[in-house]
C-alpha cells in the first residue's frame, strides 16, 4: 500500500491518463485552467480514502479544503463554504479502510459535486459539473487500485 505520495503519483498519472482520452475523443478543450481543476479534483480523489488518518495526506488535504474555504468566505459565497465544510468531515465518519475504501464510495462521495450546484442554483450540473465529478471519480479509483480492493 503505497503513502500519500505514491497515491498523488497514481492520481497524477491517471489524471493525465483521462485528459489525453478527453481530448482525443473530443469531449474536453485544452484549456489550461480547465485542465488545472480537473488534475486538481483527481488529486483530491487519490488522497480522500485515507484522509480518515492522521498522515500528510490528510493535512495537504485539509490545507486544500481549509483554503478554498476560506477563499469561499472572502468571496462571500457561505453558502458554497457551509457545504464544503459539511461534506469535508464525512471521512471522519467510520474506520479507516472502512467505507472509504468501497467501490459504491468511490461513486457516492463525490455525487455532490454535481448535486449541490444543481440544488442552490439550480445549474445544468452535467453540462459544466460532470468533468470533476469524473476527475474525482478516477482519483479516487486510482487510490483504491494501488490498495489492491478489487481483488
Amino acid at each position: 500500500m503505497p503513502g500519500y505520495k505514491g497515491h498523488l503519483a497514481g492520481g497524477l498519472f491517471f489524471a493525465v491518463m483521462g485528459l489525453v482520452g478527453g481530448v482525443l475523443f473530443g469531449w474536453l478543450v485544452l484549456d489550461p485552467l480547465l485542465i488545472s481543476g480537473l488534475i486538481g479534483f483527481c488529486l483530491l480523489g487519490a488522497l480522500f480514502p485515507d484522509v480518515d488518518t492522521n498522515s500528510k495526506g490528510q493535512n495537504l488535504y485539509y490545507a486544500v479544503f481549509a483554503a478554498v474555504d476560506l477563499g469561499l468566505i472572502l468571496k462571500g459565497y457561505f453558502v458554497w463554504a457551509a457545504w464544503l465544510g459539511l461534506f469535508s468531515m464525512l471521512p471522519a465518519i467510520g474506520s479507516h479502510r472502512g467505507w472509504t475504501h468501497t467501490w459504491w464510495a468511490m461513486l457516492l462521495v463525490p455525487l455532490p459535486i454535481l448535486g449541490v450546484p444543481a440544488v442552490v442554483q439550480g445549474v445544468d450540473a452535467f453540462g459544466v459539473f460532470l468533468p470533476f465529478y469524473a476527475a474525482f471519480v478516477l482519483g479516487y479509483f486510482s487510490h483504491l487500485l494501488l490498495d489492491e480492493e478489487f481483488k
